[in-house]
């Protein structure tokens, strides 16, 4: 008989469907017919998806719905409501199709606002409660700043459950599971891009920056008991994605996950939470003034949180111009 080219069967299973015997595979996309098409356990979205979506002509009537709902009185105040009911149009949509959480994000102009995060968090979850979404299907995802921090840490004492984003750096991801923060979502090809930038070479996956910023963590959250999830974020490719085969979760953009079917290649686990527990890891206390520090540190984290805020605020705004010119056409 000819030799099939796999020895043993479980090697049969593509590369998606191997990682995800190991790690809960999340869709990055605010797309609806991708999620429907991917069939991921949940979905994450941002401005910058949500402003790709609204984009799209197929997905007009859900615009539409959004503008004719908005409650405020200017023009601007209006705007903004239409841009929070957007948000959450999308993801009413997008928890009909995935069985587990939907992250919707807070406005990041409201990033070193802690007040002003916990009233929007509670505004979107006002607006999920209309729609008859649980606040349980929803995590409200905030930017890893000190204040971001704080106000989950508020958030989550309320029973809101909350996605710390933006986060590039140990110290940030240490005080979010101070703050006992659901799950948070460390970026790994953003880093990547960074080193690539500044230090003018190129790394392998085992050596991608991004890739340890992620394995370092998850196994200081396993040594130490830390409930937090921990959701790599910001893929470049399908490699960095394997490199973390064993992560809690993964949220992966639409392209990778297709292009992960299609391979047929062993994923070996990377992370090992029974592993972490036997490693000499020391715990590690970080008050707002190491916070500060270990940031100011680091230049990667800092300049990456910062120019992430910044993407977001503006894609936020071009949202907003957006619904602005539907609203007065």
């Amino acid at each position: 008989a000819p030799q099939l080219p796999f020895p043993h069967s479980d090697s049969m299973a593509n590369a998606r469907e191997q990682l995800a015997k190991a790690t809960k595979i999340v869709a990055d996309t605010g797309d609806l017919d991708s999620i429907r098409e991917l069939k991921p356990e949940d979905a994450t979205t941002n401005p910058s998806l949500i402003l790709a979506a609204v984009s799209n002509p197929k997905f007009a009537d859900l615009v539409d719905e959004a503008i004719k709902s908005a409650k405020g009185d200017t023009l601007d105040e209006k705007v903004q409501d239409a841009t929070d009911r957007l948000a959450v149009a999308f993801g009413t949509e997008i928890t009909k199709l995935v069985p587990g959480y939907v992250s919707t994000e807070v406005d990041a102009r409201l990033s070193f606002d802690v007040e002003g995060t916990i009233a929007k968090a509670h505004k979107i979850l006002a607006l999920y409660a209309e729609k008859g979404i649980a606040k349980e299907r929803i995590l409200i995802k905030i930017a890893s700043t000190w204040e971001g921090i704080q106000a989950a840490r508020k958030l989550e004492a309320q029973g809101i459950t909350c996605n710390m984003t933006l986060l590039f750096n140990f110290y940030q991801a240490v005080a979010a599971a101070d703050a006992k923060a659901t799950l948070i979502s460390p970026f790994v090809g953003r880093i990547l891009d960074w080193y690539k930038a500044n230090a003018k070479k190129e790394y392998s996956h085992d050596e991608d920056p991004g890739v340890l910023s992620v394995r370092r963590i998850f196994d200081y959250y396993k040594k130490h008991g830390h409930k937090t999830i921990v959701m790599g974020a910001s893929f470049r490719s399908v490699g960095e994605v394997l490199a973390l085969s064993g992560c809690d979760r993964l949220t992966i953009s639409p392209a990778l996950l297709t292009e992960m079917a299609a391979l047929s290649q062993e994923v070996p686990i990377k992370l090992d939470a029974e592993a972490a527990k036997a490693k000499d890891i020391p715990a590690v206390t970080v008050t707002e003034n190491v916070f500060r520090w270990e940031m100011n540190e680091d230049a990667m984290a800092t300049e990456k949180l910062a120019e992430g805020i910044r993407k977001f605020a503006a894609d936020l705004s071009k949202l907003e111009g957006i619904v602005k010119a539907k609203m007065s056409a």
